[in-house]
């Protein structure tokens, strides 16, 4: 496995989409953080949930790195496009799995069927984050199509 370029195809894709994905919401693109929604599960602090965020989402850029790596070494190649159709599935993944079941697990995150409440949460993402705006969907599977591309153009197999 080249841990050299999984490594720098992790950190740079990571940094990517991450900047990808916080610019859209600065330019109201979507309203989803999911740095802040990561933070928010260790605290309710917003400074310390962003800054505690933005290290869950790093580590969790290189963790998926590992499994786009292992299936780079399947197909024994790591072409930026193979990479951009790996990111497509990763983002379809995080929309259809992982956003639906967040408000199940997540401790500061309103589900679906709750009522007003005077404790202050986050608003839940709706069917594939479309409370947080229409272009959501779009934008987080563009901004995984980037990870993907950058992660296989620095990866190189070991076949």
């Amino acid at each position: 496995m080249d841990w050299l370029g999984l490594c720098v195809g992790a950190l740079l894709g990571t940094l990517a989409m991450t900047t990808l994905m916080e610019g859209g919401q600065f330019f109201r693109i979507t309203r989803m953080s999911l740095p802040f929604m990561l933070g928010t599960f260790v605290t309710e602090n917003r400074t310390w949930a962003k800054v505690w965020g933005f290290v869950f989402h790093f580590a969790d850029g290189i963790v998926f790195a590992i499994g786009y790596a292992l299936f780079f070494e399947v197909v024994n190649r790591s072409d930026w496009w193979l990479g951009a159709i790996a990111g497509l599935l990763h983002g379809v993944f995080v929309l259809t799995v992982v956003i639906p079941v967040i408000p199940d697990i997540h401790p500061r995150m309103a589900s679906e069927d709750e009522g007003p409440d005077p404790t202050p949460m986050l608003q839940p993402p709706g069917f594939i984050g479309l409370n947080y705006g229409p272009q959501t969907p779009i934008m987080t599977i563009v901004a995984h199509m980037i990870y993907g591309g950058i992660l296989a153009t620095f990866y190189r197999p070991l076949g």
